[in-house]
């Protein structure tokens, strides 16, 4: 069968210029934590996260689950509970490093005109657990690849996204009235950025560095 490239299924050779538009796809995607208020086109979400379900699972058990956050009241109630959780995390640092961490806007929770709670089916039926009998944790590790998924989706029509994990997981669980046994991944803010940087705020910010590639590569 000949795809829409002109060649046979994974025989497909994007060439040179692909590359490195993806590289560059690749360095650009930043978690974005300001956004505009503009809301997104209708439908835009749900044609990304159809992109982000093209993501590969362990054993194709597809165990990602996107939950649109709507309701004003169950997203003032996800906002309330990271104010709580961001005021201890703040505790847990000293001095200069506190005060930096009290300077840094972790969620875009108020200006986001998208929020999304990702979960994690535990144990689907899909799949009939092939890969992971020994390493249960892959069903987290394959919602973690569709987020990834997204987000390089979003950053390429110029859409953010930013990860807010500062939360309880049982609270936004019951905030979002989930089926008991789904397990909280992460919650996303998506939207447009107000602007667009070629450094993660983090690194900007002094708050870490991005530590050189030949760093975290071994041989044995």
């Amino acid at each position: 069968m000949i795809d829409q490239f002109g060649t046979a299924g994974c025989a497909a050779e994007f060439g040179a210029e692909f590359a490195a538009a993806l590289e560059a796809l690749f360095t650009l995607r930043r978690d974005v934590r300001h956004f505009r208020r503009d809301a997104l086109p209708p439908g835009t979400i749900e044609r990304l996260l159809a992109i982000a379900c093209l993501a590969p699972s362990v054993g194709f058990s597809q165990p990602w689950r996107f939950v649109l956050v709507d309701d004003p009241v169950r997203r003032r109630r996800v906002r309330d509970n990271f104010v709580a959780c961001n005021d201890a995390a703040r505790l847990g640092y000293d001095d200069e490093r506190a005060e930096l961490y009290a300077r840094l806007k972790l969620a875009g929770l108020d200006d986001a005109p998208c929020h999304i709670g990702v979960f994690a089916e535990p144990d689907p039926a899909t799949g009939h657990g092939l890969g992971r009998r020994t390493m249960k944790e892959t069903i987290a590790y394959s919602v973690v690849m569709a987020i990834h998924t997204l987000w390089l989706a979003a950053r390429a029509e110029g859409i953010g996204l930013g990860w807010v994990s500062i939360l309880d997981p049982g609270a936004i669980a019951a905030a979002l009235d989930v089926p008991a046994g789904w397990q909280f991944i992460g919650y996303l803010c998506i939207g447009y950025p107000q602007d667009a940087h070629r450094t993660p705020e983090l690194e900007r910010e002094g708050w870490e560095r991005r530590i050189d590639a030949d760093a975290m590569i071994f041989r044995r």
